[in-house]
């Protein structure tokens, strides 16, 4: 096993968090509405996460759900999230924006890192979103941050792992208990991010199936999706096993 490996689990709720950490990951990605890819959590949930959890907490920047271009307020709201995400103990960031014809947005994502500072910083997966994968990840390079969340811009990382393995190889010097050997057998990355969810049923006795809190493609109202202990842990075997 490779030391430098390394299992980041994207959560959206304590309880995921608490899972991650117990199946052995070694950071966490904390947001809200895994549903909508991730979007800033409240300040509230960090703070009771870092009470619950020892690991890293890299915190998600996103004002929303839908494409990473940005208006004026919606970066300003950024700039606030990541002072408050920082003064409450976050270790961690995780941003990204892109200019209107699909590159990354270098000049934004610098004001962003300079707020960030000294933490370090993830581009999420709206490197999915980019015209040109190799000259973006230079920019990201250039730039200052650490790592790179991606799928291979394709619908999962097993799809995209031809790419991958070439951002790995040009930066030298979706991830399931079925796909991840072949990953990173395939890939030869060091660090894997993944949900590794599963439902859990409502505690709810009396439920109105006439109602429902948010669109129509949204979670069902009485069905959870938490982070799984035996998940994690298959994960992190299948991956020490294979680096």
């Amino acid at each position: 096993m490779s030391e430098g490996f390394l299992m980041e689990v994207c959560v959206d709720s304590v309880e995921s968090a608490i899972n991650a950490e117990r199946g052995g990951a070694g950071r966490i990605e904390l947001c809200s509405s895994l549903l909508e890819g991730g979007i800033t959590p409240s300040i509230g949930l960090l703070q009771v996460v870092k009470e619950n959890v020892q690991i890293p907490v890299y915190v998600m920047i996103r004002p929303r759900g839908g494409d990473f271009l940005y208006t004026d307020r919606e970066v300003e709201v950024m700039r606030r999230d990541v002072e408050l995400m920082k003064i409450h103990r976050a270790d961690g960031l995780v941003l990204g924006a892109l200019t209107e014809d699909g590159r990354v947005d270098a000049e934004l994502c610098m004001e962003l890192l300079a707020v960030c500072r000294p933490l370090p910083v993830t581009f999420h997966r709206a490197f999915d979103m980019v015209h040109d994968p190799s000259v973006a990840l230079e920019t990201l390079v250039s730039l200052g941050f650490e790592r790179i969340l991606t799928s291979g811009c394709d619908s999962s990382a097993l799809e995209g792992l031809p790419l991958i393995k070439r951002l790995v190889e040009q930066v030298r010097g979706g991830i399931t208990e079925r796909n991840l050997q072949r990953i990173l057998e395939g890939s030869g990355a060091q660090e894997f991010h993944c949900s590794a969810r599963s439902g859990k049923d409502s505690a709810m006795k009396f439920r109105n199936s006439s109602v429902n809190m948010g669109a129509s493609l949204s979670a069902p109202e009485y069905s959870l999706k938490v982070a799984d202990v035996a998940k994690v842990r298959t994960l992190n075997a299948i991956a020490k096993n294979t680096l």
